[in-house]
């Protein structure tokens, strides 16, 4: 469920929106940075922002914000468990 929240706009932002979408797209660019900021797993941003898993990785991807990460230490993290696996 969702808590009411309200927000004053400045009024040139509030000209350039469409009243409609305000609160949903206000959600999902929360929603996106907080994924950006690795706090939600893409399934759960995709949940929180009612949309199916590939919607929301097309909408984080069309933002800048890469759907899928493997950095650096996924890599090392995957050599060692080859390693392990004596592959």
């Amino acid at each position: 469920t969702m808590a009411p929240v309200s927000v004053e706009l400045p009024a040139a932002l509030a000209a350039q929106l469409d009243p409609g979408n305000v609160p949903q797209e206000a959600v999902r660019l929360i929603v996106l940075e907080l994924f950006r900021e690795q706090r939600f797993s893409v399934g759960r941003a995709a949940e929180l922002c009612s949309m199916p898993l590939a919607a929301f990785m097309e909408f984080a991807a069309s933002h800048g914000v890469p759907p899928i990460t493997y950095d650096h230490e996924d890599l090392e993290a995957d050599f060692r468990t080859i390693d392990q696996l004596g592959m």
